[in-house]
Formats: structure tokens, C-alpha cells, sequence
């Protein structure tokens, strides 16, 4: 299973935790708040270091930008806890999937699938904003990170493309390096501390992570940005589809 969330968190800059949290609940058995916290606690290492490497070879990453992100996925991952153990699961879960249907509707873009021929004339933008904005980015990323046991990415990657105006495939490059601090910490604290921790599954799953996310960037690299944006939509919908479902 962790094999299979890096290659899903190298491949769209997510941190795993869309795979690794209905994976867990499915398959283990665990309650959402289990599963949010052993995602969260399977991230916490740099484990998708050597994808972050190959895509900053091949020039995709903004480390400034990253490390701006950082730091408000360390605040918000806090306040996403807290308010995680006060929600009953079941709503959790449909928030979750409601969530996860908003950002593959907005993120695949469907007016562009009608107009094949317009192209996109947007200016790269990475410098035109001031650093606040991706601090607060991050700490919104961080709220559902702690809330949903996800890294953030699911939040940052469509948010730059969408708002800061970046290229997709930048957009997870950057999400991803952002995730390899220990952002999750805090969030992290707060469920261990009620009692949702299970830190034999999250080393498990973060040695498989290591593996799966180089190979997942790998895949990234070569693929089309449109078609990269296309499966990552159809992914989310997926995903929602399951949380909605789960929880009936």
C-alpha cells in the first residue's frame, strides 16, 4: 500500500494520503480517525525525497515557494486535528468526498474540453506573488491535511494551478517538496494524544512510500500536462466516490 501512495504522491505532488486513508479504512479496518492519523504519521519523514530530487533536475520545482508552504501546513496541520476528533466520522467522510468532487470539477477544467483550440496565454506568476499568500495557502492545506489525514497537496496542487497560475506538473513538483518537512506534526500530536496513532502500519507504509514516489515522478515527468490534469481529476472522483459510500 505504501508503494502505491508514492507513486500517487510523486505522480500529482499529493502526499499519499488520498490512497493511504480509504486504504486503510477498506482493507485494515480502521476508523477514518486510525487511518487519518497513521497517514499523517507515514508522511512525517521525508519519504518522497527522491522524487522531490528528480524533479528538481528536471527544473519544476520553486523551493522558495516551497518552503513558504511549509510553513503554514505547520500551522493549520494543528487546527485540522482539533478539528477532526470533534467531527463524528461518518460526517467526516462525506465532507471529505464532497471535497474531493468540487476540486476534480474545478481542476479538470470542462469548458477547455470545448474549446480544444484556445491556449492558455497565462504569464508564469510564481514571482508576482508576495510570500504571505503561500503561507496562507499552506495553513488553509493544513487544516484539511490535519482534518483528513492528507498531506496538503490536494489542496496546493489545484490552488497554484488555479490561483497562482502554474503549470500542473509544477504545481506537484512543488506541492511535493513542500510535504517533505514535518508538517504533519502538530496534527499528528493531537490524535496520538486521543488515542488514533498506530506507528508500526506508518513505518510500514513510509518505507514503500520511498520507493513508490520516485517512481510515481518518473511517470509524472514524461507525462502530458493535460492529461496529467484529466487523471488526476478522474482520480479525486474516484476517491469521493468511495468516501461517500463508505459511510452510507
Amino acid at each position: 500500500m505504501g508503494v502505491a501512495a508514492g507513486i500517487l504522491s510523486g505522480l500529482f505532488g499529493i502526499g499519499g494520503g488520498l490512497v493511504m486513508v480509504p486504504a486503510l479504512i477498506a482493507v485494515f479496518g480502521m476508523s477514518i480517525l486510525d487511518a487519518n492519523a497513521t497517514s499523517l504519521t507515514a508522511m512525517l519523514l521525508p519519504v518522497g525525497v527522491l522524487g522531490v530530487i528528480a524533479y528538481y533536475k528536471a527544473g519544476y520545482i520553486n523551493l522558495k515557494n516551497a518552503l513558504w508552504i511549509a510553513l503554514g501546513l505547520l500551522v493549520g496541520s494543528y487546527f485540522g486535528g482539533k478539528l477532526a476528533v470533534t467531527i463524528q466520522g461518518a460526517l467526516l467522510a462525506k465532507l471529505y468526498a464532497c471535497f474531493l468532487i468540487y476540486i476534480a470539477v474545478n481542476y479538470v477544467d470542462i469548458p477547455a474540453l470545448f474549446h480544444k483550440k484556445r491556449k492558455d496565454m497565462r504569464p508564469p506568476s510564481e514571482s508576482l506573488h508576495p510570500a504571505w499568500h503561500y503561507s496562507a495557502l499552506g495553513v488553509f492545506a493544513g487544516v484539511f491535511a490535519g482534518m483528513f489525514g492528507k498531506g496538503g497537496g490536494i489542496i496546493i496542487v489545484p490552488a497554484l494551478v488555479k490561483l497562482f497560475k502554474y503549470e500542473p506538473k509544477k504545481a506537484a513538483a512543488t506541492s511535493l517538496a513542500a510535504l517533505q518537512l514535518p508538517v504533519g506534526l502538530p496534527g499528528i500530536v493531537v490524535y496520538a494524544e486521543n488515542g488514533h496513532l498506530h506507528l508500526m502500519y506508518a513505518a510500514l507504509i513510509a518505507a514503500g512510500i520511498v520507493v513508490g514516489a520516485l517512481l510515481g515522478t518518473k511517470i509524472a515527468i514524461k507525462m502530458p500536462s493535460m492529461l496529467f490534469k484529466r487523471v488526476f481529476a478522474l482520480f479525486l472522483t474516484l476517491m469521493a466516490c468511495y468516501m461517500a459510500f463508505k459511510y452510507v
